[in-house]
């Protein structure tokens, strides 16, 4: 099992930046994508970025060129800098990780921060 805990999130004016943060515990080495996704009130839950071992990252097309993710060599922690935020990017955001053990594919999730964006 995997337990995350993000932090970083608050309430920022439109234009500012944010950096996220996400603590990952337990069976670490059996992550394979580290990620980040959001939720805004009345809508689905959204990937915003994730990293992919070996594979490279890969972003939402609405937040490509104003927010990176990036994470440690252990796959411990991970980041989501966030610049130029706009009001539409007002959500609550989770941190994400796929791993496999024991042949099993597994979500484990962070309990989300939320990140205001005031126009």
């Amino acid at each position: 099992q995997v337990q995350l805990v993000e932090s970083g999130g608050g309430l920022v004016q439109a234009g500012g930046s944010l950096r996220l943060s996400c603590a990952a515990s337990g069976s670490i080495v059996s992550i394979n994508t580290n990620g980040w996704y959001r939720q805004a009130p009345g809508k689905q839950r959204e990937l915003v970025a994730s990293i992919l071992s070996g594979l490279g990252t890969n972003y939402a097309d609405s937040v490509k060129g104003r927010f990176t993710i990036s994470r440690d060599s252990a796959k411990s922690m991970w980041y989501l800098q966030m610049n130029n935020l706009k009001p539409e990017d007002t959500a609550v955001y989770y941190c994400n990780a796929k791993s496999e053990r024991m042949g099993w594919a597994y979500d484990d999730w962070g309990q989300g921060t939320q990140v205001t964006v005031s126009s």
